[in-house]
C-alpha cells in the first residue's frame, strides 16, 4: 500500500544514524515512565533536551503526578494518548488535558506547576518533550499553546495512513503549534501493515523518529517499539509500517547552536544565569 502525494518528492531521504532503546526511570512523586531522549547514551539533541514515554494501566505508577515544580529557560510539550491530567500553575493557569491534547508550554522567565492525573484507574499513556528556548527568549513572559484532540489537523492520503499534524506542514495542513524560534516538526503517524509515506523534514533540522507501537522500516533500517533512531541530514524520511499497526512520532527541529547551562529544571546559557534562576526561585521571583 502506498501513498503516493506531493509530499513523496524527497530528494535527500533521511538515513538512520543510531538507535537508542529507552531508560526506565521515575519522576515527580514517583512517575513510572520510559526516558528516550536526555540518558547518558543520548544526552540531547539541540533544540530537544528530553523525550519521556509515560505509559500503564496500574495507578501505583502514575496517580501520584507531578506536585509543584518550577522551569526556567525551555518549553515543555505534553502530548496525551490516553488519559488525563490536570495541569495548575503560580500565574493562575488551569487546563485539563484529555485523550489526543497537546500543551505546549513557553516556561520563559519562570512558572511553578503542577501535573495531575485526574482518574484513579484507567490507562495513562502520553509523552513529554522538553524543547530548549533561543538565549533570547529565556526571560519571555511564560506562555500556552493548548488544543484538544479535534483541533488538530489529520492528514491521511490513502488507506492506511494517518498522521495528526502537531506542529509543522504536510502538503495543504499546517500543524496547530507554532515556534518560529525552532521550527518545529512534530508529527504523530499511524500506519496499517505494510503502509508507507514520505514525510518532509526541513534540511538542517535535528530530527528522530520514536515508534511506540508495532515496528517500522526507516528508509530501511527497522526500528523497534520502544526504539528512537536519530535521523541523518536531508529533506524527508521514508516509512513503511511493520507486520501490524505501527505508530510513531517524528519530531524535528531548528538547532540552536548555543552553548547550554542546564541542571534540573533550569536551562539557561551560562553558570550565573543558572544560579541566578535558583536565586529567583527561593526568592519567589517566580
Amino acid at each position: 500500500m502506498n501513498a503516493n502525494t506531493d509530499i513523496d518528492n524527497i530528494d535527500r531521504p533521511r538515513t538512520v544514524a543510531h538507535i537508542h532503546k529507552g531508560q526506565a526511570t521515575s519522576d515527580g512523586a514517583g512517575v513510572r515512565l520510559v526516558r528516550m531522549l536526555g540518558t547518558a547514551q543520548l544526552p540531547d539533541l539541540d533544540p530537544f533536551l528530553m523525550l519521556d514515554a509515560f505509559g500503564s494501566d496500574k495507578p501505583g505508577d502514575y496517580i501520584a503526578g507531578f506536585p509543584d515544580h518550577p522551569h526556567r529557560g525551555f518549553e515543555t510539550v505534553t502530548y496525551m494518548l490516553d488519559g488525563r491530567m490536570r495541569h495548575r500553575d503560580n500565574h493562575g493557569h488551569e487546563g485539563l488535558l484529555g485523550p489526543g491534547s497537546v500543551q505546549w508550554m513557553s516556561a520563559g522567565r519562570g512558572i511553578v506547576h503542577s501535573e495531575m492525573p485526574e482518574q484513579l484507574e484507567g490507562l495513562m499513556r502520553g509523552f513529554q518533550l522538553w524543547l530548549n528556548l533561543p538565549a533570547r527568549d529565556k526571560m519571555s513572559a511564560p506562555r500556552y499553546q493548548e488544543y484538544a484532540a479535534e483541533q488538530i489537523p489529520v492528514f491521511a492520503p490513502s488507506a492506511g495512513v494517518r498522521v495528526k499534524v502537531i506542529a509543522g506542514r504536510l502538503g495543504d495542513i499546517v500543524g496547530v503549534i507554532e515556534q518560529p524560534a525552532t521550527d518545529p516538526v512534530y508529527l504523530d503517524a499511524a500506519l496499517d501493515a505494510g503502509a508507507e509515506i514520505a514525510l518532509p523534514v526541513p534540511p538542517g533540522h535535528s530530527a528522530f523518529v520514536h515508534v511506540y507501537e508495532g515496528a517500522a522500516q526507516v528508509h530501511g533500517t527497522r526500528v523497534a517499539a520502544s526504539e528512537l533512531a536519530v535521523l541523518n541530514d536531508g529533506d524527508g524520511v521514508r516509512v513503511t509500517g511493520g507486520d501490524t499497526v505501527t505508530r510513531l512520532l517524528l519530531i524535528a527541529g531548528r538547532p540552536l547552536r548555543e552553548p547550554v547551562a542546564r541542571h534540573g529544571p533550569f536551562v539557561m546559557n551560562t553558570q550565573a544565569e543558572l544560579v541566578q534562576a535558583f536565586n529567583d526561585y527561593r526568592a519567589g521571583r517566580f
